[in-house]
């Protein structure tokens, strides 16, 4: 079993502590040495899940959008960015070199290609740039990769 993650960054604290419940939630705790969790680990739910899989024994995949990736993401987040990728079982490239909105798509589209099953930790709106959660969930329905939409009840980013 191959699951795939999508997500809104930058959530709050308390967000945040929803999160990681619905993620452990979602998560199989049976047979995870036979799943693998394939994300861009970017910080946030990203990490978290890629953290959280590794932490049960499951596999982790990385998906790179750009090799200019990593620059964009916060200083603070690097350090685990950096863990991560060293834990990683796979990685895979989409080849471009600016980490821009089409390179974060041409990522999101490589990931939902390799999953059997996509999360997102989505509010249900629209992206608010192209190749944001709202594009991802979209593009995985139209490839038929069943999709779990997690948000805590009454939350607001």
């Amino acid at each position: 079993m191959r699951i795939g993650i999508t997500g809104h960054r930058g959530l709050s604290a308390e967000l945040e502590h929803e999160v990681r419940q619905l993620l452990a939630d979602a998560l199989p705790t049976e047979d995870a040495g036979g799943l693998t969790v394939v994300s861009c680990i970017a910080d946030g739910p990203d990490a978290w899940i890629a953290e959280l899989a590794l932490d049960r024994g499951a596999r982790l995949a990385v998906v790179i959008p750009a090799q200019q990736y990593r620059d964009g993401l916060p200083e603070w987040h690097h350090a685990v960015y950096d863990r991560l990728l060293r834990e990683a079982s796979e990685q895979h490239h989409t080849g471009r070199v600016e980490s821009d909105e089409t390179a974060h798509m041409a990522g999101s589209e490589l990931l939902v290609g390799q999953v059997d099953r996509l999360i997102a930790v989505w509010d249900g709106l629209p992206a608010r740039g192209f190749g944001g959660t709202a594009d991802v969930v979209a593009y995985a329905r139209r490839r038929g990769v069943p999709v779990d939409v997690l948000w805590p009840s009454g939350a607001h980013r």
